[in-house]
């Protein structure tokens, strides 16, 4: 007979009602790993590390004078884009003019992309400066472009605090670079 005890679960836990979606990848990113410990350039910075790749191989979108477009390896929501200076600065304050205007620049056209290669209905732009304001990289500003759409938040994120991605990174990164103004 099977009644669902613990034993029946080879001890797994009190039984209950509730499915589990195991996301055991997440761990890695959860515990902190390969998460730059210095603050400079050498130290690991993945933002500075991106800029030698190739643009598919570090999921850039577009690359400026002074900054680039790059999709969030841990996404909120598919074509979740961050604009990265290629400077190493950690504040806001310490932008220059020609990095803060081309920073808004590409916020305007990070929107425009994600419109025309997603139908992004709307958008959470917006920065963490600083460990307690929740940066994940602190030591490497950048500013995130999150696109939504009506519904997007459902059960998942909520109560199983699992996210479901419907693309690749690699298939959103092509969209978006294809999508991308080009002046």
């Amino acid at each position: 007979m099977r009644d669902g005890s613990a034993d029946e679960q080879g001890g797994a836990g009190i039984p209950d009602s509730f499915q589990r979606l195991w996301t055991p990848h997440r761990m890695p990113y959860i515990k902190g790993e390969n998460k730059p410990k210095g603050s400079g350039p050498g130290d690991g910075c993945p933002f500075c590390e991106i800029t030698m790749m190739t643009d598919e191989d570090g999921l850039i979108v577009a690359r400026g004078r002074s900054v680039y477009a790059v999709l969030n390896l841990y996404p909120y929501n598919s074509g979740h884009l961050l604009i990265c200076p290629y400077r190493h600065v950690a504040d806001y304050t310490d932008l220059d003019d020609a990095e803060t205007l081309e920073l808004a620049d590409f916020t305007k056209h990070s929107v425009e992309a994600l419109r025309k290669a997603s139908g992004a209905q709307g958008f959470n732009i917006g920065m963490n400066v600083g460990g307690v304001a929740g940066a994940g990289i602190a030591a490497h500003l950048h500013q995130h472009v999150v696109p939504r759409w009506g519904g997007d938040t459902n059960f998942m994120p909520v109560v199983g605090h699992t996210r479901v991605l419907p693309q690749l990174l690699r298939d959103t990164r092509a969209l978006l670079a294809e999508a991308w103004p080009h002046r």
